[in-house]
């Protein structure tokens, strides 16, 4: 898919009409051939046969008119995003009064452009943006050699105090990535551990000579790069250790607003997906509720980018304590304009309900969900690492509704299609789950197959020492296990 394509059919309901709005200001009535493109390409993506037949009814030939089309519908949905999202954070709006800056400056009206520059900098020290403040300052300082009203001194001493903080900046990434190949290399992550207390006592003392303790930017990048080391390695009782005191300490020095409220969603999403890895369930859930208080906040302004999220955090926790109430979630949302528009989104809540399902023994509507879920474009998409998985669900799936005939022609496809994935030691799980699955057609009383029987023990054995939570997304360890006392064996 090519950026005009990609950009249009990323565009949410409201961008997508302000752009009309917007285009329409410059040019009224008549017959809009880049509204008809840009409706083509919304609907269709990049069926790259309906652009063909929509360029030769209209230009033939002359293929030049059909790229200055293009170039010129990407340019006005350029302007209508740059326009709608005007004063969507600081630093945006700060770009917006450096650009007028300039803007009046090339016309040589001085008033007008100091005007803006001093907009610029106001919105630049607001979200402590050193490098913005850096260009802010020198344009300063380059006034001042046309007029009397700017005295250099000032705006000398300000870019040398920021240049400081600059260089404050630039130690602090010397300092992070000492603590992040210190974190990539301990081996012991447990409760408190030692590194995560070198890690306070070594900001702590850095922050504190350097009078930084309460700079925002400073302190959110120690913040992002040390819980992503972690998340990464997947040490989530010490991420959770390290977030929730994050969490107390940003709280108690205020250093939460408008302009890093993303950085405070994120940082609640984080400390609510943790506590559910660490089986806190209903913690989870307090915390998710704090989450989507905030997400109402400076009048929800981030609530559509972490809805998902919220409802996600829900679906998760219900899945553990009460499925039903989750399946219940996922009905409800599945119509929501929010998860309609995001094919990812989408393809969650059809996973999600297709296992809840399977889990409550309901295989067919299970099914169902999955083939519905074959049909969208995130799925066409996806890793097939993760259309592996899937189709291992509908394996099992179908097994137990006794589609036998199903799952031996479905079983040959996968194993065709997934060929070079099966060899892999990350898919041994999979390869060995089909094996059994293909050994399983026709059995009547597996106690009559001893060496079945003795693979199916021994793959339980290896999935008891090997299994993680997060490798799969139907728990084949537990289905066997069920299995075996469907047919009346002790795993």
């Amino acid at each position: 898919m090519d950026h005009l394509s990609r950009l249009i059919q990323g565009l949410t309901r409201e961008q997508a009409r302000y752009y009309k709005l917007h285009a329409a200001r410059t040019a009224h009535g008549g017959d809009r051939i880049d509204f008809r493109l840009f409706d083509l390409i919304r609907k269709k993506g990049e069926d790259e046969g309906a652009m063909e037949r929509f360029c030769t009814r209209h230009y033939g030939e002359t293929r030049n008119a059909w790229y200055r089309l293009r170039n010129r519908l990407l340019e006005d949905i350029n302007r209508s995003l740059t326009t709608l999202n005007y004063d969507e954070d600081e630093y945006i709006h700060a770009l917006h009064m450096l650009a007028l800056y300039r803007h009046f400056s090339t016309l040589n009206k001085q008033e007008d452009a100091r005007y803006y520059l001093r907009r610029a900098e106001l919105n630049a020290t607001a979200i402590d943006h050193h490098e913005l403040l850096d260009i802010v300052y020198g344009e300063y300082i380059r006034l001042s050699h046309e007029t009397l009203h700017i005295n250099p001194e000032v705006y000398i001493n300000k870019r040398k105090a920021n240049r400081d903080q600059l260089e404050a900046i630039r130690a602090i990434d010397d300092l992070l990535s000492v603590v992040t190949y210190r974190l990539k290399t301990a081996q012991n992550f447990a409760g408190e551990t030692p590194i995560l207390e070198l890690l306070k006592n070594t900001t702590d003392a850095f922050l504190r000579e350097r009078n930084l303790k309460n700079s925002p930017a400073l302190r959110f990048r120690i913040y992002h790069a040390v819980s992503q080391v972690l998340l990464q390695r997947r040490e989530y009782s010490a991420l959770e250790t390290y977030l929730l005191r994050t969490w107390r300490e940003f709280s108690k020095d205020e250093l939460f607003d408008r302009s890093n409220h993303d950085t405070k969603l994120q940082l609640l999403t984080y400390i609510v997906n943790t506590l559910f890895k660490n089986n806190k369930y209903k913690q989870s859930l307090r915390w998710s509720e704090l989450l989507k208080k905030a997400m109402d906040e400076y009048n929800g302004m981030l609530y559509d980018k972490y809805m998902f999220f919220y409802y996600n955090a829900l679906v998760i926790n219900y899945s553990v304590i009460d499925r039903a109430k989750a399946i219940d979630i996922l009905n409800s949302i599945s119509n929501y304009p929010q998860i309609t528009a995001n094919a990812f989104h989408q393809l969650f809540v059809h996973l999600n309900l297709s296992v809840l399902l399977f889990d409550q023994g309901e295989y067919r509507d299970s099914v169902k969900h999955l083939t519905r879920l074959y049909m969208l474009d995130s799925y066409k998409t996806a890793d097939d690492s993760l259309k592996l998985k899937i189709a291992a669900c509908e394996l099992i799936a179908r097994y137990e509704l006794d589609q036998l005939d199903v799952v031996d022609y479905k079983l040959k496809s996968v194993r065709r299609e997934f060929r070079e994935q099966l060899k892999t030691d990350a898919h041994y799980p999979e390869k060995e789950l089909f094996d059994i699955l293909k050994r399983l057609m026709g059995v009547a009383r597996l106690r009559d197959e001893p060496v079945l029987l003795e693979k199916i023990r021994v793959f339980i054995s290896w999935m008891s020492n090997n299994h993680r939570e997060d490798s799969q997304i139907i728990d084949y360890h537990k289905w066997l296990q069920n299995l075996l006392q469907k047919f009346k064996l002790n795993a």
